[in-house]
Protein backbone atom coordinates (compact mmCIF):
# COMPACT_ATOMS: atom_id res chain seq x y z
CA UNK A 1 0.00 0.00 0.00
CA UNK A 2 0.91 3.40 -0.77
CA UNK A 3 -0.92 6.53 -0.92
CA UNK A 4 1.05 7.82 -4.06
CA UNK A 5 -0.74 5.41 -6.00
CA UNK A 6 -3.18 8.06 -6.22
CA UNK A 7 -1.22 10.18 -8.10
CA UNK A 8 0.08 7.33 -10.23
CA UNK A 9 -3.69 6.25 -11.62
CA UNK A 10 -4.55 10.14 -11.89
CA UNK A 11 -1.45 10.31 -14.09
CA UNK A 12 -2.85 6.99 -15.97
CA UNK A 13 -6.43 7.94 -16.32
CA UNK A 14 -6.50 11.93 -16.69
CA UNK A 15 -3.31 12.88 -17.44
CA UNK A 16 -3.74 16.08 -19.35
CA UNK A 17 -5.86 17.40 -16.44
CA UNK A 18 -4.36 20.30 -14.20
CA UNK A 19 -2.88 19.04 -11.48
CA UNK A 20 -1.19 22.10 -9.52
CA UNK A 21 -1.76 25.21 -10.16
CA UNK A 22 -0.21 28.87 -8.55
CA UNK A 23 -3.82 31.46 -8.76
CA UNK A 24 -5.12 31.11 -11.69
CA UNK A 25 -1.56 30.04 -14.03
CA UNK A 26 -1.36 26.16 -14.48
CA UNK A 27 2.03 24.89 -13.12
CA UNK A 28 1.90 21.41 -14.03
CA UNK A 29 -0.54 18.12 -15.28
CA UNK A 30 -1.00 14.85 -13.83
CA UNK A 31 1.24 13.45 -16.02
CA UNK A 32 4.16 15.68 -15.60
CA UNK A 33 3.47 15.47 -11.75
CA UNK A 34 3.71 11.62 -11.33
CA UNK A 35 7.04 12.14 -13.57
CA UNK A 36 8.44 14.73 -11.27
CA UNK A 37 7.52 12.66 -8.34
CA UNK A 38 9.16 9.69 -10.24
CA UNK A 39 12.43 11.78 -10.83
CA UNK A 40 12.65 13.19 -7.07
CA UNK A 41 12.18 9.42 -6.03
CA UNK A 42 15.20 7.89 -7.66
CA UNK A 43 17.43 11.16 -6.53
CA UNK A 44 16.28 10.64 -3.22
CA UNK A 45 16.77 7.12 -2.83
CA UNK A 46 19.23 6.22 -5.21
CA UNK A 47 21.50 8.97 -5.39
CA UNK A 48 21.04 10.63 -2.20
CA UNK A 49 20.65 6.96 -0.48
CA UNK A 50 17.47 7.55 1.85
CA UNK A 51 15.99 4.04 2.47
CA UNK A 52 12.29 3.36 2.65
CA UNK A 53 10.74 4.62 5.82
CA UNK A 54 13.07 7.58 6.36
CA UNK A 55 11.90 10.88 7.72
CA UNK A 56 12.49 14.39 5.79
CA UNK A 57 10.66 17.64 6.79
CA UNK A 58 8.92 20.00 4.53
CA UNK A 59 9.29 23.32 6.43
CA UNK A 60 8.06 25.96 4.21
CA UNK A 61 4.51 27.99 3.48
CA UNK A 62 2.36 26.80 1.12
CA UNK A 63 3.69 26.86 -2.50
CA UNK A 64 3.55 24.21 -5.39
CA UNK A 65 6.76 22.95 -4.53
CA UNK A 66 5.10 21.79 -1.08
CA UNK A 67 2.63 19.18 -2.87
CA UNK A 68 5.16 18.04 -5.39
CA UNK A 69 7.79 17.04 -2.86
CA UNK A 70 4.89 15.26 -0.80
CA UNK A 71 4.30 13.51 -3.82
CA UNK A 72 7.80 12.47 -4.42
CA UNK A 73 8.45 11.54 -0.62
CA UNK A 74 5.94 9.22 -0.78
CA UNK A 75 6.64 7.81 -4.41
CA UNK A 76 10.21 6.79 -2.65
CA UNK A 77 8.41 5.01 0.13
CA UNK A 78 9.61 7.62 2.34
CA UNK A 79 8.03 9.89 5.54
CA UNK A 80 6.91 13.28 5.96
CA UNK A 81 7.45 15.33 8.76
CA UNK A 82 5.35 18.35 7.80
CA UNK A 83 6.58 21.20 10.26
CA UNK A 84 4.79 25.07 10.61
CA UNK A 85 6.68 27.48 8.73
CA UNK A 86 6.33 29.87 11.67
CA UNK A 87 7.82 27.84 14.43
CA UNK A 88 10.74 29.09 15.81
CA UNK A 89 14.54 27.74 15.03
CA UNK A 90 14.56 26.17 18.41
CA UNK A 91 11.03 24.47 17.57
CA UNK A 92 12.01 23.42 14.51
CA UNK A 93 15.91 22.21 15.16
CA UNK A 94 13.62 20.13 17.83
CA UNK A 95 11.33 18.38 15.64
CA UNK A 96 13.89 17.86 12.76
CA UNK A 97 16.38 16.41 15.98
CA UNK A 98 13.74 14.12 17.38
CA UNK A 99 12.29 12.84 14.33
CA UNK A 100 15.95 12.21 13.23
CA UNK A 101 15.04 13.75 9.87
CA UNK A 102 17.69 12.84 6.99
CA UNK A 103 17.00 16.12 5.32
CA UNK A 104 14.92 18.81 4.97
CA UNK A 105 12.75 20.71 1.96
CA UNK A 106 12.75 24.48 2.34
CA UNK A 107 12.01 27.71 0.60
CA UNK A 108 13.70 31.07 0.55
CA UNK A 109 11.68 32.48 3.67
CA UNK A 110 12.96 29.44 5.66
CA UNK A 111 16.19 28.16 4.33
CA UNK A 112 18.80 30.02 7.19
CA UNK A 113 16.97 28.04 9.67
CA UNK A 114 16.69 25.25 8.46
CA UNK A 115 20.83 25.07 7.38
CA UNK A 116 21.16 25.98 11.11
CA UNK A 117 19.07 22.97 12.12
CA UNK A 118 20.09 20.56 10.04
CA UNK A 119 23.48 21.26 8.45
CA UNK A 120 23.25 23.21 4.43
CA UNK A 121 24.36 19.78 2.49
CA UNK A 122 21.05 18.15 4.17
CA UNK A 123 18.69 21.49 3.41
CA UNK A 124 17.08 21.54 -0.28
CA UNK A 125 15.56 24.74 -0.89
CA UNK A 126 12.51 24.61 -3.75
CA UNK A 127 13.50 27.49 -5.31
CA UNK A 128 17.45 26.32 -6.16
CA UNK A 129 18.70 24.63 -8.98
CA UNK A 130 19.53 21.43 -6.89
CA UNK A 131 15.73 20.98 -6.47
CA UNK A 132 14.90 21.71 -10.32
CA UNK A 133 17.76 18.83 -11.22
CA UNK A 134 16.17 17.05 -8.21
CA UNK A 135 13.20 16.65 -10.25
CA UNK A 136 14.48 17.16 -13.82
CA UNK A 137 16.82 13.75 -14.16
CA UNK A 138 16.03 11.30 -16.95
CA UNK A 139 15.72 8.71 -14.22
CA UNK A 140 12.84 7.52 -12.48
CA UNK A 141 11.93 5.00 -9.57
CA UNK A 142 8.77 2.88 -9.86
CA UNK A 143 6.49 3.35 -6.46
CA UNK A 144 7.81 1.66 -3.39
CA UNK A 145 5.23 -0.72 -2.45
CA UNK A 146 5.34 -0.37 1.66
CA UNK A 147 2.95 -2.45 4.25
CA UNK A 148 -0.45 -0.75 5.23
CA UNK A 149 1.37 0.28 8.21
CA UNK A 150 4.32 2.31 7.36
CA UNK A 151 4.60 5.66 8.90
CA UNK A 152 3.20 7.97 5.62
CA UNK A 153 3.27 11.48 7.66
CA UNK A 154 4.55 11.97 11.10
CA UNK A 155 2.78 15.15 12.62
CA UNK A 156 3.88 17.00 15.44
CA UNK A 157 0.82 18.43 17.50
CA UNK A 158 1.06 21.97 18.48
CA UNK A 159 2.96 21.40 21.77
CA UNK A 160 0.31 23.48 23.98
CA UNK A 161 2.10 21.45 27.28
CA UNK A 162 5.58 20.67 26.88
CA UNK A 163 7.18 19.35 24.11
CA UNK A 164 5.18 18.42 20.68
CA UNK A 165 4.75 14.89 20.41
CA UNK A 166 5.19 12.98 16.54
CA UNK A 167 1.98 11.44 15.31
CA UNK A 168 2.62 8.38 13.36
CA UNK A 169 0.19 8.34 10.55
CA UNK A 170 0.17 5.55 8.25
CA UNK A 171 -0.86 5.21 4.57
CA UNK A 172 -3.77 2.55 5.88
CA UNK A 173 -4.84 5.91 8.30
CA UNK A 174 -4.42 7.85 5.38
CA UNK A 175 -5.82 5.82 3.05
CA UNK A 176 -9.12 5.68 4.83
CA UNK A 177 -9.64 9.65 5.79
CA UNK A 178 -9.61 9.95 2.18
CA UNK A 179 -11.88 7.72 1.39
CA UNK A 180 -14.21 8.91 4.25
CA UNK A 181 -13.70 12.10 2.71
CA UNK A 182 -15.64 11.22 -0.03
CA UNK A 183 -18.29 9.19 2.04
CA UNK A 184 -19.13 11.81 4.79
CA UNK A 185 -17.61 14.96 3.59
CA UNK A 186 -18.34 16.05 -0.09
CA UNK A 187 -18.21 14.01 -3.38
CA UNK A 188 -15.48 15.85 -5.88
CA UNK A 189 -16.53 15.75 -9.52
CA UNK A 190 -14.44 16.06 -12.44
CA UNK A 191 -15.17 19.98 -12.89
CA UNK A 192 -14.33 20.35 -9.20
CA UNK A 193 -10.53 21.93 -7.06
CA UNK A 194 -9.59 22.36 -4.08
CA UNK A 195 -7.76 25.92 -3.06
CA UNK A 196 -4.85 25.67 -0.12
CA UNK A 197 -5.65 28.72 1.67
CA UNK A 198 -5.13 27.24 4.78
CA UNK A 199 -1.44 25.66 5.69
CA UNK A 200 -0.95 22.68 3.75
CA UNK A 201 1.32 21.33 6.50
CA UNK A 202 -1.97 20.66 8.31
CA UNK A 203 -5.46 19.86 7.50
CA UNK A 204 -5.25 21.38 4.14
CA UNK A 205 -2.64 19.14 3.09
CA UNK A 206 -4.30 15.62 4.57
CA UNK A 207 -7.34 16.72 2.31
CA UNK A 208 -5.03 17.59 -0.89
CA UNK A 209 -4.95 13.70 -0.85
CA UNK A 210 -8.65 12.61 -1.72
CA UNK A 211 -8.31 15.65 -4.53
CA UNK A 212 -5.44 13.63 -5.42
CA UNK A 213 -7.40 10.18 -5.85
CA UNK A 214 -9.95 12.33 -7.89
CA UNK A 215 -7.70 13.77 -10.20
CA UNK A 216 -8.70 17.82 -9.90
CA UNK A 217 -6.36 21.25 -9.56
CA UNK A 218 -4.72 21.74 -6.51
CA UNK A 219 -4.58 25.72 -6.15
CA UNK A 220 -2.10 27.27 -4.08
CA UNK A 221 -2.92 31.18 -3.94
CA UNK A 222 -0.34 33.30 -5.02
CA UNK A 223 -0.73 35.40 -1.54
CA UNK A 224 0.68 31.78 -0.06
CA UNK A 225 -1.77 32.04 2.91
CA UNK A 226 -5.39 33.47 3.30
CA UNK A 227 -7.18 36.45 2.04
CA UNK A 228 -10.79 36.65 1.18
CA UNK A 229 -10.92 38.19 -2.04
CA UNK A 230 -8.23 36.34 -3.28
CA UNK A 231 -10.37 32.97 -2.30
CA UNK A 232 -13.31 33.92 -3.99
CA UNK A 233 -11.52 34.77 -7.13
CA UNK A 234 -10.18 31.77 -7.93
CA UNK A 235 -12.69 29.89 -6.62
CA UNK A 236 -14.63 32.09 -9.53
CA UNK A 237 -11.88 31.13 -11.75
CA UNK A 238 -11.64 27.32 -11.27
CA UNK A 239 -15.13 26.72 -10.39
CA UNK A 240 -16.35 23.82 -8.02
CA UNK A 241 -13.77 24.78 -5.46
CA UNK A 242 -13.98 22.76 -2.22
CA UNK A 243 -11.28 24.21 0.44
CA UNK A 244 -10.96 23.46 4.53
CA UNK A 245 -11.10 26.45 6.62
CA UNK A 246 -10.69 27.53 10.56
CA UNK A 247 -13.61 28.68 12.21
CA UNK A 248 -11.46 31.97 12.29
CA UNK A 249 -11.92 31.92 8.29
CA UNK A 250 -15.16 31.31 7.87
CA UNK A 251 -16.18 34.58 9.94
CA UNK A 252 -13.50 36.77 7.99
CA UNK A 253 -15.17 35.58 4.75
CA UNK A 254 -18.74 35.76 6.06
CA UNK A 255 -17.80 39.59 6.82
CA UNK A 256 -16.04 39.99 3.33
CA UNK A 257 -18.97 38.80 1.97
CA UNK A 258 -21.13 40.90 4.07
CA UNK A 259 -19.30 44.58 2.98
CA UNK A 260 -18.56 43.26 -0.84
CA UNK A 261 -21.62 41.55 -2.18
CA UNK A 262 -19.12 39.17 -4.30
CA UNK A 263 -20.30 36.53 -6.64
CA UNK A 264 -20.05 32.49 -5.06
CA UNK A 265 -20.50 30.52 -8.12
CA UNK A 266 -17.38 28.91 -8.14
CA UNK A 267 -17.01 28.28 -4.50
CA UNK A 268 -18.51 24.26 -3.67
CA UNK A 269 -17.72 23.62 -0.49
CA UNK A 270 -15.88 24.90 3.12
CA UNK A 271 -14.84 22.35 5.54
CA UNK A 272 -14.45 23.65 8.49
CA UNK A 273 -13.23 22.57 11.76
CA UNK A 274 -9.95 22.87 14.19
CA UNK A 275 -11.66 24.66 16.63
CA UNK A 276 -15.67 26.00 17.93
CA UNK A 277 -17.52 27.11 15.63
CA UNK A 278 -20.09 28.54 17.06
CA UNK A 279 -23.96 28.39 16.94
CA UNK A 280 -24.28 32.11 16.14
CA UNK A 281 -20.92 32.54 13.67
CA UNK A 282 -22.28 29.02 11.10
CA UNK A 283 -25.83 30.79 11.10
CA UNK A 284 -24.47 34.02 10.22
CA UNK A 285 -22.31 31.86 7.56
CA UNK A 286 -25.30 30.12 6.36
CA UNK A 287 -27.45 33.15 5.60
CA UNK A 288 -24.70 34.94 3.82
CA UNK A 289 -23.41 32.48 2.00
CA UNK A 290 -25.65 29.15 1.82
CA UNK A 291 -25.37 25.44 2.33
CA UNK A 292 -21.67 25.81 1.41
CA UNK A 293 -20.50 24.00 4.38
CA UNK A 294 -19.36 21.11 6.32
CA UNK A 295 -18.08 20.14 9.66
CA UNK A 296 -15.72 17.72 10.31
CA UNK A 297 -14.09 17.07 14.08
CA UNK A 298 -10.93 15.25 13.78
CA UNK A 299 -7.43 15.30 15.83
CA UNK A 300 -3.68 15.04 14.50
CA UNK A 301 -4.36 11.54 16.17
CA UNK A 302 -7.29 10.68 13.76
CA UNK A 303 -6.92 12.76 10.98
CA UNK A 304 -10.13 15.17 10.33
CA UNK A 305 -12.30 11.51 10.45
CA UNK A 306 -14.09 11.73 14.47
CA UNK A 307 -17.27 12.84 13.06
CA UNK A 308 -19.04 14.96 10.20
CA UNK A 309 -22.34 17.57 10.26
CA UNK A 310 -23.13 17.14 6.74
CA UNK A 311 -24.55 19.60 4.21
CA UNK A 312 -27.49 18.34 4.71
CA UNK A 313 -27.96 18.65 8.17
CA UNK A 314 -26.37 22.31 8.23
CA UNK A 315 -29.76 22.64 5.70
CA UNK A 316 -32.58 20.87 7.57
CA UNK A 317 -33.89 23.76 9.00
CA UNK A 318 -37.59 21.68 9.69
CA UNK A 319 -35.95 19.47 12.01
CA UNK A 320 -37.53 20.01 15.60
CA UNK A 321 -34.27 19.86 17.19
CA UNK A 322 -31.94 21.74 14.09
CA UNK A 323 -30.86 24.39 17.03
CA UNK A 324 -28.84 21.70 18.70
CA UNK A 325 -27.77 19.81 15.47
CA UNK A 326 -25.90 22.68 14.37
CA UNK A 327 -24.36 23.26 17.50
CA UNK A 328 -23.02 19.79 17.05
CA UNK A 329 -19.98 18.49 15.67
CA UNK A 330 -22.55 16.00 13.29
CA UNK A 331 -22.72 12.01 13.79
CA UNK A 332 -19.49 9.64 13.49
CA UNK A 333 -17.69 9.34 10.38
CA UNK A 334 -18.47 5.89 7.97
CA UNK A 335 -14.86 4.40 9.19
CA UNK A 336 -15.10 5.03 12.54
CA UNK A 337 -17.28 4.40 16.07
CA UNK A 338 -17.46 7.21 18.46
CA UNK A 339 -18.52 6.64 22.30
CA UNK A 340 -18.57 9.08 25.42
CA UNK A 341 -17.32 7.92 28.32
CA UNK A 342 -17.81 8.56 31.84
CA UNK A 343 -14.69 8.41 34.84
CA UNK A 344 -15.46 4.61 35.27
CA UNK A 345 -14.34 4.55 31.76
CA UNK A 346 -17.86 2.95 30.70
CA UNK A 347 -20.00 4.67 28.25
CA UNK A 348 -22.88 7.22 29.75
CA UNK A 349 -26.33 7.19 29.18
CA UNK A 350 -27.94 9.96 25.81
CA UNK A 351 -26.85 13.31 26.89
CA UNK A 352 -24.48 13.07 29.59
CA UNK A 353 -20.96 14.94 29.17
CA UNK A 354 -18.04 12.44 28.95
CA UNK A 355 -14.62 11.81 27.89
CA UNK A 356 -15.00 11.34 23.89
CA UNK A 357 -13.40 8.24 22.47
CA UNK A 358 -12.71 6.70 18.84
CA UNK A 359 -11.28 3.67 16.94
CA UNK A 360 -10.95 2.83 13.33
CA UNK A 361 -8.54 2.44 10.66
CA UNK A 362 -8.20 6.65 10.94
CA UNK A 363 -6.69 6.17 14.37
CA UNK A 364 -2.94 7.10 14.25
CA UNK A 365 -0.25 4.29 15.11
CA UNK A 366 1.06 6.11 18.01
CA UNK A 367 3.62 8.61 19.40
CA UNK A 368 6.71 8.49 17.75
CA UNK A 369 9.24 6.72 20.26
CA UNK A 370 6.85 7.33 22.86
CA UNK A 371 5.37 4.68 24.57
CA UNK A 372 4.19 5.82 27.73
CA UNK A 373 2.15 8.60 26.06
CA UNK A 374 0.72 6.10 23.49
CA UNK A 375 0.01 3.48 26.17
CA UNK A 376 -2.42 6.37 27.44
CA UNK A 377 -3.52 7.36 24.18
CA UNK A 378 -4.93 4.55 23.25
CA UNK A 379 -6.08 3.00 26.43
CA UNK A 380 -8.30 0.15 25.45
CA UNK A 381 -8.22 -0.04 22.22
CA UNK A 382 -9.94 3.73 21.82
CA UNK A 383 -8.16 7.16 21.48
CA UNK A 384 -8.64 8.87 24.09
CA UNK A 385 -8.95 12.20 22.78
CA UNK A 386 -9.13 14.30 26.03
CA UNK A 387 -12.28 16.19 24.88
CA UNK A 388 -15.57 17.04 26.96
CA UNK A 389 -18.67 15.87 24.36
CA UNK A 390 -22.61 14.59 25.08
CA UNK A 391 -24.11 11.85 22.33
CA UNK A 392 -27.82 12.49 21.67
CA UNK A 393 -30.06 9.47 21.02
CA UNK A 394 -29.35 10.05 17.37
CA UNK A 395 -25.90 9.83 17.40
CA UNK A 396 -24.98 13.83 17.44
CA UNK A 397 -22.27 14.99 19.14
CA UNK A 398 -21.74 18.16 20.63
CA UNK A 399 -18.62 19.04 22.16
CA UNK A 400 -18.31 21.21 25.17
CA UNK A 401 -15.22 21.73 25.84
CA UNK A 402 -11.18 19.93 26.14
CA UNK A 403 -11.21 18.13 30.12
CA UNK A 404 -8.25 20.48 30.71
CA UNK A 405 -10.50 23.45 29.91
CA UNK A 406 -12.87 22.58 32.35
CA UNK A 407 -13.51 25.16 35.19
CA UNK A 408 -14.74 23.62 38.37
CA UNK A 409 -15.78 26.04 40.88
CA UNK A 410 -17.34 25.05 44.30
CA UNK A 411 -17.37 21.53 43.47
CA UNK A 412 -19.32 21.87 39.79
CA UNK A 413 -18.08 21.75 36.39
CA UNK A 414 -18.34 24.01 34.51
CA UNK A 415 -17.71 24.37 30.86
CA UNK A 416 -16.88 27.43 28.99
CA UNK A 417 -18.07 26.67 25.39
CA UNK A 418 -21.47 27.37 26.88
CA UNK A 419 -21.16 30.15 28.38
CA UNK A 420 -19.66 31.39 25.11
CA UNK A 421 -22.34 30.34 22.63
CA UNK A 422 -24.61 32.59 25.56
CA UNK A 423 -22.33 36.08 25.03
CA UNK A 424 -22.00 35.47 21.47
CA UNK A 425 -25.69 36.08 20.90
CA UNK A 426 -24.83 39.55 22.08
CA UNK A 427 -25.08 41.74 19.43
CA UNK A 428 -22.40 43.91 20.27
CA UNK A 429 -19.88 41.06 20.91
CA UNK A 430 -17.49 40.20 17.55
CA UNK A 431 -15.31 37.31 19.55
CA UNK A 432 -15.23 35.89 23.24
CA UNK A 433 -13.08 33.24 25.12
CA UNK A 434 -14.02 31.71 28.71
CA UNK A 435 -11.07 30.40 31.17
CA UNK A 436 -10.94 29.50 34.71
CA UNK A 437 -8.78 31.45 37.04
CA UNK A 438 -7.63 30.44 40.59
CA UNK A 439 -10.12 31.07 43.59
CA UNK A 440 -9.24 31.30 47.21
CA UNK A 441 -13.27 30.36 47.74
CA UNK A 442 -14.48 28.65 44.83
CA UNK A 443 -11.06 27.22 43.40
CA UNK A 444 -11.59 28.40 40.48
CA UNK A 445 -13.77 31.60 39.11
CA UNK A 446 -15.19 32.37 35.30
CA UNK A 447 -13.43 35.27 33.49
CA UNK A 448 -14.57 35.61 29.87
CA UNK A 449 -12.50 37.85 27.42
CA UNK A 450 -14.22 39.82 24.99
CA UNK A 451 -13.89 41.42 21.77
CA UNK A 452 -16.17 43.91 21.18
CA UNK A 453 -17.51 44.87 17.35
CA UNK A 454 -15.96 47.82 15.95
CA UNK A 455 -17.58 50.93 17.03
CA UNK A 456 -19.85 49.24 19.60
CA UNK A 457 -21.06 50.72 23.12
CA UNK A 458 -20.59 47.37 25.32
CA UNK A 459 -21.21 46.96 29.01
CA UNK A 460 -20.56 44.14 31.20
CA UNK A 461 -23.88 45.00 32.73
CA UNK A 462 -25.45 44.24 29.65
CA UNK A 463 -23.26 40.80 29.46
CA UNK A 464 -24.29 39.83 32.89
CA UNK A 465 -27.34 40.37 32.34
CA UNK A 466 -27.90 38.09 29.17
CA UNK A 467 -25.82 35.61 31.04
CA UNK A 468 -28.79 35.57 33.51
CA UNK A 469 -31.75 35.01 31.40
CA UNK A 470 -29.83 31.94 29.65
CA UNK A 471 -27.81 29.86 32.46
CA UNK A 472 -27.53 28.95 36.19
CA UNK A 473 -26.25 31.85 38.10
CA UNK A 474 -23.21 29.67 39.59
CA UNK A 475 -21.62 29.95 35.67
CA UNK A 476 -22.01 33.46 35.17
CA UNK A 477 -18.72 35.10 34.66
CA UNK A 478 -17.67 36.84 37.63
CA UNK A 479 -15.25 39.30 35.55
CA UNK A 480 -15.54 40.40 32.18
CA UNK A 481 -12.29 41.68 30.12
CA UNK A 482 -12.64 43.43 26.93
CA UNK A 483 -9.60 43.18 24.81
CA UNK A 484 -8.58 43.90 21.08
CA UNK A 485 -8.36 40.60 20.41
CA UNK A 486 -7.29 36.96 21.56
CA UNK A 487 -4.12 35.25 21.00
CA UNK A 488 -4.33 32.15 18.63
CA UNK A 489 -1.88 29.52 16.82
CA UNK A 490 -1.02 29.32 13.17
CA UNK A 491 -4.66 27.81 12.65
CA UNK A 492 -6.47 30.03 14.23
CA UNK A 493 -7.18 28.50 17.67
CA UNK A 494 -7.66 30.43 20.88
CA UNK A 495 -4.76 29.99 22.69
CA UNK A 496 -6.35 29.49 26.42
CA UNK A 497 -3.63 28.70 27.68
CA UNK A 498 -1.62 32.59 26.75
CA UNK A 499 -4.97 33.97 28.52
CA UNK A 500 -4.89 31.89 31.91
CA UNK A 501 -0.95 33.04 31.82
CA UNK A 502 -2.50 36.18 31.36
CA UNK A 503 -4.65 36.00 34.79
CA UNK A 504 -1.97 33.91 36.35
CA UNK A 505 0.67 37.04 35.89
CA UNK A 506 -1.97 39.81 37.36
CA UNK A 507 -2.74 37.85 40.04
Amino acid sequence: MNIATFLARAARVFPDRVAIAHGTTPVVDYRGLAARAARMAHHLRSVMRLDAGDRVGLFMGNGPAYLEAMCGLWWAGLTAVPINAKLHPRELAWILGDSGASLCFVNADTAEAGAAALGASRVVDVGSDRYRQMCAGDSEASIHWNVPDDVAWLFYTSGTTGRPKGVMLSHRNLLTMSLGYFADVDAIGPRDSILHAAPISHGSGLYALPHLAAAVPQVVPESGSFDADEILRLANHWGGAGMFAAPTMVKRLVDHAIATGPALDGLKTITYGGGPMYRADIEDALRVMGQRFVQIYGQGESPMAITALSRFHLGDTTHPRYAERIASVGVAQSPVEVRVLGPDGQPVRAGEPGEVVVRGDTVMRGYWRNAEATAAALKGGWLHTGDIGALDEDGFLTLLDRSKDMIISGGSNIYPREIEEVLLQHPDVSEVSVVGRRDPEWGEAVVAFVVKRPGADLSTQSLDDLCLDSIARFKRPREYRFVESLPKNNYGKVLKTDLRALLEGAR
